[in-house]
């Protein structure tokens, strides 16, 4: 038998034709072993969570999540990564550039989450048109991901898997030094996101649902926000502005009996922003996170990025959470980092429908 360990600076095609011909040639078998797996999970592997954490823990392996699948497996776990991807952080980065074998779950390949072609793929999705849609993969499972996880979990032998545990802690705590860092950036013209996201973190709920609308926060949740488990609703890659709030009445529609957050810009809540009467008419009761920063700023940064001059995206606006007292909710107004922890427990501690307007520095992201 020839056994081979397929390193992640190996050339990994090279390899794999050498043990195709050895064990054609010398009828004989030919072993690959591959150290340094990661698994990446999208929103179609949203109900195989359980068999996914079983899984990464049979393999030692990190668990990488697309934005849309934020919090399948939470940031506290040991193997837990967090967000690959332009909304991501640098330890799925990270991880994913050393390993050696990519294990792909329900996840839609987006340019937005950056999953590596050149690396080896296993994916596994219950969709035929799914399977290599951009690019060819290694290896290709259809099925639905809780069933073939189990397989999959059931089927393996001994496992010589590197732990990569230690690593995924090293790179959690060069991250959060990094943030704390970000959170402390201050230049007194509002709050940078890093801090908004992180007094979220410490206040949100255990057993939250959290909707996002689009724009630069969805980004900055995606980067900032360390989920416990909870999952967080999105609409999908398709820039939907406006999502935010009436998906956070969804989903109290859905679960009545979890606490909802919902974080928005100024600008996706302004075009939806009269159904706060509905959520008091209803005693709906939504802890709505704001990040005012008086523009459509994703859109300014696109034209910047064009080379084209900023046009027609800034916003005049209410004092929102004026606006929100006189809707009959509560509302909250925050200027500096220092109110952030009062106002977020005063936001959780309310009764009904209530927000928190924070006026945000644009530019800190």
């Amino acid at each position: 038998m020839s056994t081979t360990t397929v390193n992640s600076g190996s050339d990994h095609a090279e390899l794999a034709a050498l043990a195709v011909k050895h064990a054609i040639d010398g009828r004989g078998v030919a072993h690959l072993v591959l150290r340094r797996p990661v698994i990446i999970v999208g929103h179609g592997a949203r109900s195989a969570a359980d068999e996914v954490r079983v899984l990464a823990e049979r393999l030692n392996a990190p668990v990488l999540t697309t934005f849309k699948a934020k919090g399948l497996v939470p940031d506290t776990h040991p193997l837990g990564a967090g967000v690959l991807g332009r909304s991501g952080t640098p330890v799925a980065s990270w991880l994913m550039n050393e390993s050696d074998l990519l294990v792909v779950i329900g996840a839609s390949f987006s340019n937005h989450t950056g999953i590596a072609p050149y690396k080896p793929i296993v994916q596994i999705d219950d969709d035929h048109a799914a399977i290599g849609r951009f690019d060819a993969v290694t290896a290709d499972v259809l099925g639905d991901a809780a069933i073939t996880l189990t397989a999959l979990t059931d089927a393996l032998g001994e496992v010589k898997a590197t732990d990569q545990r230690p690593d995924v802690a090293e790179r959690w705590a060069i991250w959060r030094a990094e943030k704390v860092r970000r959170v402390a950036d201050d230049r007194g013209r509002g709050v940078g996101a890093a801090a908004v996201f992180q007094a979220l973190s410490d206040h949100l709920p255990a057993d939250a649902v959290v909707t996002v609308d689009v724009g630069n926060h969805a980004y900055s949740l995606g980067r900032y926000l360390e989920s416990k488990g909870q999952p967080v609703v999105m609409s999908g890659y398709l820039g939907s502005i406006g999502f935010g709030y009436p998906a956070a009445m969804g989903a109290w529609a859905a679960a009545p009996d979890r606490p909802i957050v919902a974080v928005t810009g100024d600008g996706g809540f302004g075009q939806y922003a009269t159904e706060l009467t509905t959520a008091v008419k209803y005693g709906i009761p939504i802890k709505h996170v704001l990040l005012n920063n008086h523009a459509l700023g994703k859109i300014s940064k696109e034209q910047l990025a064009e080379d084209y001059p900023v046009w027609h995206t800034s916003l005049h606006n209410p004092d929102w959470a004026g606006y929100a007292r006189l809707c009959g909710a509560t509302g909250i107004r925050v200027t500096s980092r220092d109110q952030l922890d009062e106002a977020m427990r005063a936001l959780f501690a309310s009764d009904g429908p209530a927000l928190l307007c924070v006026e945000q520095d644009a530019e800190l992201l």
